[in-house]
């Protein structure tokens, strides 16, 4: 690789390192300002649990969830602890399979994690504002362009493929 690339690629790392820091930062912030009391993480498998419910119709499962968040069972499992104690999900056996649990929202959880998208979805409209219709359209296009390369990649570890700085 040419210097160019090499710093180019250290550029991209970086930008995307700064991004996804502020991101979160923000992220954490807007939660809690809107949902006191309850952590990114737990949001997140809201996410997954609505999502997954809603791809077929039935409750999802703690592997699936798991596999969706690239987390352990056990940590979805103590996430769902505390989401079913503040009366977000409850879990489900399945009558066909009694080893078989299923996961779905309560009536709260689904308005919790309704809510949710839309805090986050008024987040990225302001961003398309501020950005424009070209700019927003050509992020959207490069980061699903970025995503699927990642998607081909070895999923099983972590890869960084430069040495030096961190952003």
């Amino acid at each position: 690789m040419d210097s160019d690339t090499n710093a180019t690629a250290r550029k991209l790392a970086q930008s995307l390192m700064q991004f996804n820091k502020t991101f979160m930062q923000f992220h954490r912030s807007e939660l809690h300002q809107n949902f006191t009391g309850c952590k990114p993480s737990e949001v997140g498998v809201l996410f997954a649990i609505r999502h997954g419910v809603q791809g077929n119709g039935r409750p999802i499962k703690v592997s699936e969830i798991s596999k969706h968040m690239h987390v352990t069972s056990p940590t979805i499992t103590q996430l769902l602890n505390s989401l079913e104690a503040n009366g977000l999900v409850e879990r489900h056996t399945d009558p066909t399979d009694r080893r078989a649990v299923g996961i779905a929202l309560t009536e709260h959880g689904e308005q919790l994690a309704h809510k949710a998208e839309n805090v986050l979805f008024e987040t990225f409209q302001n961003l398309s504002e501020y950005l424009g219709d070209q700019q927003s359209n050509q992020l959207a296009d490069l980061l699903i362009k970025a995503f699927q390369y990642f998607n081909e990649r070895d999923t099983n570890g972590y890869f960084f493929p430069w040495k030096g700085e961190e952003a």
